[in-house]
């Protein structure tokens, strides 16, 4: 084309270019538009499809996919879900199948852990790692009471399933221990222990007895020689050694001062042997040996007295339930043919007493008001005490003859008689054994007399606040026996496979979102997750006191109200309690990084550094399932069918955020993420690890 066409051309282009520059445009919106409803039809929830079949295929979750996308996908939703119910019938009944073939396993695990729990002694069970690998409920108090902040969530960081031993123990004392039981399973001994005592960092004073667990040889149910850990009984001695200790200290200077005086006397009736001694002389001699004598007599007496408290401290008293205390009261007295019902009884009132003896003093007065007094009915009464903390009113109340001061004394003071038969025991006896109160008094107006007991309530920190913990099984799950195989400690952690770590589950709730400009930390929930399971009984629950005021706009996210976190402590004392609790373990949070900066901006006042791996749902979601709409923990809970329950409180979410973390293992194993490396090396490689707090 020459010049003069190609000038005639753009004369008669020019005219209309701006309207075939609309006209293109408009064509090409036109085509994206069903480009995007193509793809929105039949590519996207192919993919999203695809991604929430794998989530059934690789995990046990239980659901049905949602339908979406074109008719024919649709029809082969449907059909998918028929699918999945046929194979969860037969995996079902493959269940239970396995479970009935395994069921005397069970029976054995349960009468095991059955055992376990009831015990009155701590029994913890450990690899040779030392890692615990079993424990019983009285374990978990006697732990948490070494705790060196009991105050801060019970103190939950020194036991836990795959926890070292040695961060209460000195690793050399118990190899020490453990290199004798090997010793003496060498030489054939039949019950090969050893026994040593040992200090807490918390100063307290244990006395522990290690005993083996042998591995099971191959033969017909023979037990090799072979050790494949160890089982620690132990006992806090730190009351009985100082009691013990305070009478050594008493004998000691009883004995010292006993040979002065004894020595003064004998000079003293030395000298009276001279007949010629002076009058005066002699009366001065006889006042040494009375003096010296009434000194020995009130040292002897003070002796006395403190052997009987500390014999009365050793007594053994038990937790009970005032409840069941009456109901067995009412239960003796009737067998003594006195008529008795419960009246004004608190039941739910734990109570530290030696039950045997107080029903035998309760039985005793009850028949000598029926023998002297003709009283034929008698009434129980319990309540906490209003006017002592820590007390409680137990009441033998009766109607009519009212008594004298001396009676009441005499009853108190002599020998308890039933039923013909004397003790060596009286009501004082029995009321000094609960450090209490005995007492008579009159109701005037009701026409009621009645004998008041003051006995002591059970100590809170002997009791389980079933509401820290979240319980769905019927018993705690205190032992994990897949622990008895050690790991290599030595390797990195980067290295080591997502299903062998260990993890501590964690989320906060805060009085903002901005912590770099002084929103605070009002609470930690956490959880642990070993072997791939959550623990649900090894949590860590704990309200701060942020220091601040609580916005209310935040109240209705998280339901904390001001007055919660009154009194509650710090968070420079929360935060080394919640280091101890995750120590040795992955750090898991959703959305991490805003959880981590606040943890990390207390650190320096707090005196820890969190420095372990952390690894993030949010992120974790992301790689798994890089295709779907949403990475909210309610979105991710709802495609693994996790029960949301407690949102937005720090624990609820910790417990949630542990379930989905489970489930998202086996999916990350599925596109070749075995690792802890390699977990945190793909998660940082997705879009939402940009976002900085």
């Amino acid at each position: 084309m020459d010049a003069q066409e190609r000038q005639a051309v753009l004369q008669t282009v020019g005219d209309r270019l701006v309207l075939i520059v609309l006209t293109w445009c408009a064509g090409m919106a036109v085509i994206a538009w069903g480009l995007k409803r193509w793809f929105d039809l039949w590519v996207t929830p192919s993919v999203q499809l695809a991604e929430e079949a794998q989530v059934l295929l690789k995990t046990d979750v239980v659901r049905e996919l949602t339908p979406k996308g074109n008719a024919e996908t649709k029809v082969l939703v449907g059909l998918f879900n028929q699918l999945v119910g046929q194979r969860e019938q037969l995996r079902g009944e493959m269940d239970e199948r396995v479970k009935e073939a395994a069921r005397g396993i069970e029976q054995e695990r349960g009468r095991l852990a059955a055992l376990m729990s009831e015990l009155t002694q701590s029994v913890v069970v450990c690899n040779l790692d030392g890692r615990i690998l079993l424990y019983n409920n009285r374990a978990r108090m006697q732990f948490r009471a070494l705790s060196a902040a009991p105050g801060v969530a019970g103190g939950a960081e020194l036991i836990g399933l795959g926890r070292s031993i040695y961060g209460v123990f000195d690793r050399k004392l118990v190899a020490h221990a453990l290199e004798n039981v090997q010793q003496r399973m060498q030489r054939g001994a039949a019950q090969p222990s050893a026994q040593f005592v040992t200090t807490t960092p918390s100063g307290q004073l244990l006395r522990v007895q290690m005993a083996p667990v042998r591995v099971p040889s191959d033969g017909a149910g023979d037990v090799s020689s072979t050790l494949g850990g160890f089982v620690l009984m132990l006992d806090n001695i730190t009351r009985e050694f100082e009691a013990e200790s305070a009478r050594d200290q008493v004998l000691n200077l009883l004995t010292e001062r006993s040979r002065s005086a004894l020595a003064n006397m004998q000079a003293a009736l030395d000298m009276l042997d001279y007949p010629d001694l002076e009058p005066a002389m002699r009366e001065r001699f006889l006042g040494v040996i009375r003096d010296e004598t009434g000194s020995l007599g009130q040292r002897i007496g003070e002796l006395e007295t403190g052997s009987a408290d500390s014999l009365r401290t050793r007594w053994p008293l038990e937790d009970m339930l005032g409840g069941d205390l009456v109901s067995a009261l009412v239960k003796r007295l009737e067998l003594a043919s006195v008529s008795a019902s419960a009246a004004e009884v608190d039941g739910a009132l734990w109570l530290r007493v030696e039950s045997f003896s107080l029903m035998q003093a309760l039985v005793y007065l009850a028949t000598r008001l029926e023998d002297e007094f003709d009283i034929r009915f008698v009434q129980l009464r319990l309540q906490a005490a209003t006017d002592t903390v820590g007390k409680a009113w137990l009441d033998l109340v009766w109607s009519g003859q009212a008594m004298s001061t001396e009676t009441v004394m005499s009853w108190e003071m002599d020998p308890i008689k039933i039923g013909g038969e004397v003790l060596r025991l009286t009501v004082r006896d029995v009321v000094e054994r609960h450090s209490g109160a005995f007492w008579f008094e009159r109701e005037r107006v009701r026409h009621q007399a009645f004998f008041r007991f003051l006995l002591p309530l059970a100590s809170p920190q002997e009791q389980v606040d079933a509401a820290t913990f979240v319980r769905n099984e019927s018993r705690p799950e205190y032992y994990d026996f897949d622990l008895f195989k050690t790991t290599e400690q030595s390797r990195s952690m980067d290295d080591r496979l997502l299903s062998d770590l260990t993890y501590t589950v964690f989320d906060t709730e805060t009085t903002g979102l901005n912590p770099s400009q002084g929103d605070e930390i009002i609470q930690i929930g956490a959880a642990r997750v070993v072997n791939n399971k959550l623990l649900r009984q090894e949590c860590f629950e704990q309200l701060v006191d942020p220091g601040r005021p609580i916005p209310p706009a935040t109240i209705p996210i998280h339901g904390i109200q001001p007055e919660m976190v009154k009194g509650q402590p710090k968070i420079n004392e929360v935060l080394p309690a919640f280091h101890a609790f995750a120590q040795d373990t992955v750090l898991v949070a959703h959305n991490a990084a805003f959880d981590m900066r606040f943890l990390q901006l207390k650190e320096a006042s707090a005196g820890v550094v969190f420095d372990q791996p952390v690894l993030d749902t949010l992120l974790l979601s992301a790689v798994v399932h890089p295709n779907q709409d949403s990475h909210r923990l309610e979105a991710i809970a709802e495609r693994f069918n996790v029960t949301v329950i407690g949102r937005h409180t720090a624990m609820g979410d910790a417990m949630v955020t542990a379930e989905v973390f489970v489930r998202l293992i086996p999916l990350l194993a599925e596109k070749g993420i075995r690792t802890l490396g390699e977990a945190r090396e793909a998660a940082q490689k997705t879009f939402y690890a940009r976002l900085k707090y």
